[in-house]
């Protein structure tokens, strides 16, 4: 089925605008929020903070020459990574017992991943799930010490990613109410659940 890139794009706009309101610009502000809420009440407007978002795209249909468009309707400062750019090897070949560096853009992917407070992430969902690049890619970069950490002795993990949001705008041919009802949504869960919100972004919003 034919992706309307200008459609998506406009998709991650919107979405950027909904992340940049009243929850992230008190999780910027800390304990300055219940401030916000009571200036809000009396009609006061908390300061404008400028939101920090590395969008992740995995979709090769999407015209590249469109690109996210940095302009004041997003009202984010956004870096990109285009997976189909990137030079690095998708296969996890040793599992997280051997070594394997990473690619300088894959280096460059944990960077924007920190600097972030919100990530978005455009992808189509195949057989599905997560197309492979897109996984290959999360199992490169979200790798323990960086995305989460294991306790010594203990079932519980440290989650290295915490205060950050994500977004999931994900295409698909299947109906949403088959997707959900029937499929149980196994790629939405993957992504929000196993591997997001295990390593400490929430909210994710699909």
């Amino acid at each position: 089925q034919p992706l309307d890139g200008e459609r998506v794009l406009a998709d991650v706009a919107a979405a950027l605008k909904v992340e940049r309101d009243v929850d992230q610009i008190e999780r910027r502000l800390g304990l300055a929020g219940h401030a916000a809420q009571v200036g809000r009440r009396r009609g006061r407007e908390p300061p404008h903070i400028a939101l920090q978002v590395a969008a992740v795209l995995a979709d090769q249909r999407v015209d590249r020459r469109l690109g996210l468009q940095r302009d004041d309707a997003a009202g984010a400062e956004l870096r990109e990574l285009t997976l189909a750019d990137l030079a690095f090897d998708p296969v996890l070949r040793t599992g997280y017992g051997g070594e394997q560096p990473l690619e300088p853009d894959l280096a460059a992917a944990q960077q924007a991943i920190l600097w972030a407070d919100h990530l978005a992430f455009v992808y189509p969902t195949w057989w599905g799930g997560l197309p492979a690049l897109l996984k290959g890619f999360v199992d490169r970069v979200f790798l323990p010490g960086f995305a989460f950490k294991y306790r010594k002795d203990s079932p519980w993990w440290d989650r290295l990613l915490t205060g950050r949001s994500a977004r999931l705008l994900v295409t698909m041919d299947t109906p949403p109410w088959y997707y959900r009802w029937v499929y149980r949504m196994p790629g939405h869960n993957q992504m929000r659940r196993t591997i997001l919100e295990y390593c400490g972004i929430r909210p994710v919003r699909i």
